[in-house]
Protein backbone atom coordinates (compact mmCIF):
# COMPACT_ATOMS: atom_id res chain seq x y z
CA UNK A 1 0.00 0.00 0.00
CA UNK A 2 1.11 3.33 -1.07
CA UNK A 3 0.69 6.73 -0.17
CA UNK A 4 -1.68 9.21 -2.22
CA UNK A 5 -1.51 13.11 -3.24
CA UNK A 6 -4.97 14.21 -2.67
CA UNK A 7 -6.80 17.61 -4.01
CA UNK A 8 -4.58 20.46 -2.00
CA UNK A 9 -1.58 19.64 -4.22
CA UNK A 10 -3.12 20.55 -6.80
CA UNK A 11 -3.53 24.25 -5.14
CA UNK A 12 -0.29 24.21 -3.93
CA UNK A 13 2.36 21.67 -5.36
CA UNK A 14 4.87 22.95 -3.28
CA UNK A 15 7.38 20.01 -4.06
CA UNK A 16 8.96 19.35 -0.66
CA UNK A 17 7.55 16.24 -0.81
CA UNK A 18 9.71 15.23 -3.75
CA UNK A 19 13.10 16.22 -1.88
CA UNK A 20 12.69 14.33 1.08
CA UNK A 21 11.58 10.74 -1.05
CA UNK A 22 13.97 8.56 -0.52
CA UNK A 23 13.52 6.62 -3.53
CA UNK A 24 12.26 8.75 -5.72
CA UNK A 25 8.97 7.53 -6.58
CA UNK A 26 7.33 11.06 -6.47
CA UNK A 27 6.44 12.32 -10.03
CA UNK A 28 5.12 16.33 -11.17
CA UNK A 29 2.17 15.95 -13.26
CA UNK A 30 0.11 18.46 -14.97
CA UNK A 31 -1.29 19.78 -11.97
CA UNK A 32 -0.04 18.05 -9.21
CA UNK A 33 2.63 15.24 -7.76
CA UNK A 34 1.98 11.77 -8.17
CA UNK A 35 3.30 8.91 -5.91
CA UNK A 36 4.20 5.74 -7.91
CA UNK A 37 3.25 2.56 -5.36
CA UNK A 38 5.62 0.20 -7.56
CA UNK A 39 8.66 2.31 -5.79
CA UNK A 40 7.09 3.74 -2.74
CA UNK A 41 8.46 2.37 0.36
CA UNK A 42 5.62 3.71 2.50
CA UNK A 43 8.52 5.33 4.58
CA UNK A 44 6.36 8.52 5.71
CA UNK A 45 8.73 11.46 4.65
CA UNK A 46 6.41 12.73 2.15
CA UNK A 47 3.66 12.78 4.70
CA UNK A 48 5.27 14.91 7.13
CA UNK A 49 6.73 17.55 5.26
CA UNK A 50 3.31 18.02 2.80
CA UNK A 51 2.52 22.23 3.84
CA UNK A 52 -0.82 21.34 3.02
CA UNK A 53 -1.82 17.76 4.21
CA UNK A 54 -2.16 16.39 1.02
CA UNK A 55 -1.23 13.29 1.29
CA UNK A 56 -2.42 9.73 3.37
CA UNK A 57 -2.02 6.29 3.37
CA UNK A 58 -4.26 4.73 0.68
CA UNK A 59 -6.47 3.04 3.12
CA UNK A 60 -7.00 6.79 4.99
CA UNK A 61 -7.64 8.80 2.00
CA UNK A 62 -10.82 10.21 3.06
CA UNK A 63 -14.33 9.09 1.34
CA UNK A 64 -14.33 12.94 -0.73
CA UNK A 65 -11.08 12.47 -2.13
CA UNK A 66 -11.01 8.45 -2.80
CA UNK A 67 -10.98 9.60 -6.74
CA UNK A 68 -7.42 10.69 -6.27
CA UNK A 69 -6.63 7.09 -5.61
CA UNK A 70 -8.04 6.09 -9.07
CA UNK A 71 -5.95 9.05 -10.31
CA UNK A 72 -2.88 8.26 -9.08
CA UNK A 73 -3.00 4.87 -10.32
CA UNK A 74 -4.35 5.70 -13.81
CA UNK A 75 -0.92 8.70 -14.14
CA UNK A 76 1.47 5.66 -13.73
CA UNK A 77 -0.64 3.37 -16.45
CA UNK A 78 -0.68 5.81 -18.56
CA UNK A 79 3.36 5.94 -19.37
Amino acid sequence: MAFIITSPCKTEKAGECVEVCPVDCIEEGKDMFYIDPDICIDCGACEAVCPVEAIYMEDEVPEEENEYITLNRKFFEDR
